[in-house]
């Protein structure tokens, strides 16, 4: 393997990188060229996406540390399609640097790469430390905002505190199976101790703060509240399609053996009865705070933990059948958030604020981005024909079929209770939008061509993805190993 080869192979990552400084370079000559910078972007994650397309179908290089497969390139496109949506939304963004935010964004966007992309713990840690310094800083990126400052902040201490607590895990799984790749831990593995039940453990607590599992969810209402919409957007939807992509493999491939079970007849110590907690815990505590909520942003972030209860469901499963469940899932979820916070900025933009009160009436200022968000919302809620629907329905039925006796039965059963009481926080949005008439004259909603587009085609795309899911449920299922 020569230096060539290597840049070959990692021809996306260089290519965000490249395209990171340029922007940065853009940004810092004239601060005014707000629109060159966003081309460019934009422009760099279209040639990073080709580069993806002309991979090899099968490579791995030291060890796991780069790993090339079609699953590992299908999220990488998707990650970058979301990085691009962002792009677009990031143009509402008033701010002197926005050249530095997005070469930010695209630095997070390597980081979500390599997340994607390795077998390797350090290597996956390292892609965790450059995805959150980059999201720490976009999530306070807005200095004429005090919350801002207050969501970036509360997203650094218990990021750094999460990351420690993963650095902590992995120097144990190191020190006693003497390796930090996946597919060698794998077989190490078998014999438990204490101090691999520690490091297992700990390793797990450090991405139950990235998927924002209860109870380490704290950062997510403030974040989501606080932070400018395209950053909260991005946080909300690459960052947890990568993070659910890692922790699947490294629970299913890296601790395999030390599975367990969960079901209820039939408990055996493993990470598996750890991830149903978490799950249970998210399902509930999302739920039901967020039925006290009367701001958009905040209600979606506690929505957020519940729906990573959902998706640790597939997980919790175990087996190609959960991992593509999760895989599914989590995708349309990170879709159809960028379109519900793409509404948001909207709204934002033209009535000062994201609580319910902004919302009343909008469908007489806007129809069009009312039936939208609508689309967005219901699909949250799990009505069919939408994406969210059959999400829900392929994560519920791999979870049933999961094990002996059903064994799992009362997790679903708990998912269905949550989703049951999420449809009542889900339509109040929606009655605010149809049914409440404002409390004082709101502008006329309008809309550049670029973002008209980019919402009508998110919101096609979840309408496509419930009533033709097969293709991309085909391609997650034939890429697994």
């Amino acid at each position: 393997m020569n230096y060539l080869d290597l840049l070959r192979l990692a021809a996306p990552e260089a290519t965000l990188v490249l395209t990171a400084l340029v922007v940065l370079a853009l940004g810092l000559v004239n601060a005014r060229a707000s629109g060159i910078c966003s081309a460019v972007a934009a422009a760099g994650l279209l040639f990073a996406s080709s580069a993806v397309l002309m991979l090899p179908l099968q490579a791995t290089l030291f060890n796991g540390m780069l790993v090339i497969t079609p699953l590992t390139s299908l999220f990488k496109i998707i990650c970058l399609a979301l990085a691009f949506f962002t792009v677009i939304l990031a143009r509402s963004l008033r701010s002197r640097h926005h050249g530095e935010y997005l070469a930010l964004l695209l630095l997070a966007t390597v980081g979500l790469m390599l997340l994607v992309g390795s077998e390797e713990l350090l290597v996956i840690f390292i892609g965790l430390e450059l995805t959150g310094l980059s999201l720490y800083i976009m999530a306070a990126f807005d200095k004429t905002d005090i919350r801002s400052a207050e969501a970036g902040l509360k997203y650094f201490l218990f990021g750094s505190t999460a990351s420690a607590f993963t650095l902590f895990g992995i120097s144990l799984i190191y020190g006693m199976t003497g390796t930090t790749s996946l597919a060698v831990v794998a077989t190490k593995i078998g014999t438990m101790t204490p101090l691999l039940s520690a490091g297992i453990i700990m390793t797990l607590i450090g991405f139950a703060f990235k998927v924002a599992a209860a109870p380490f969810h704290l950062w997510a209402p403030d974040t989501y509240q606080g932070a400018p919409v395209p950053s909260a957007a991005f946080i909300s939807s690459a960052s947890k399609v990568a993070s659910f992509v890692v922790l699947g493999k490294i629970v299913l491939v890296g601790f395999g053996p030390a599975q367990g079970a969960a079901g209820w007849h039939a408990l055996v110590a493993g990470w598996a009865p750890l991830l149903a907690v978490l799950s249970a815990l998210s399902i509930l505590i999302g739920n039901l705070v967020a039925l006290a909520q009367s701001n958009v942003r905040r209600l979606l972030g506690y929505s957020a933990v519940a729906h990573a209860g959902y998706t640790l469901l597939g997980l919790v499963a175990g087996g190609r059948d959960g991992f593509s469940a999760t895989l599914f899932y989590t995708t349309v979820y990170a879709f159809t958030l960028v379109g519900a916070f793409a509404v948001v900025a909207v709204v934002r933009r033209e009535t000062g604020g994201d609580d319910f009160a902004h919302f009343a009436g909008l469908r007489a200022r806007s129809p069009w981005l009312a039936g939208c968000m609508a689309v967005f919302m219901l699909s949250l809620a799990g009505i069919p024909p939408l994406g969210g629907f059959f999400g829900k329905f392929y994560l519920f039925s791999a979870a049933l079929r999961a094990g002996n006796n059903q064994g799992l039965l009362w997790l679903v059963a708990l998912a269905l209770f949550g989703s049951l009481i999420s449809f009542y926080y889900y339509l109040m949005v929606l009655k605010v939008i149809f049914v409440d008439d404002p409390q004082a004259p709101a502008p006329v909603v309008r809309l550049d061509f670029l973002q008209r587009a980019s919402i009508a085609f998110l919101a096609l795309l979840v309408l496509f993805l419930g009533v033709f899911p097969g293709g991309l449920v085909w391609k997650i299922t034939s890429s697994l190993p």
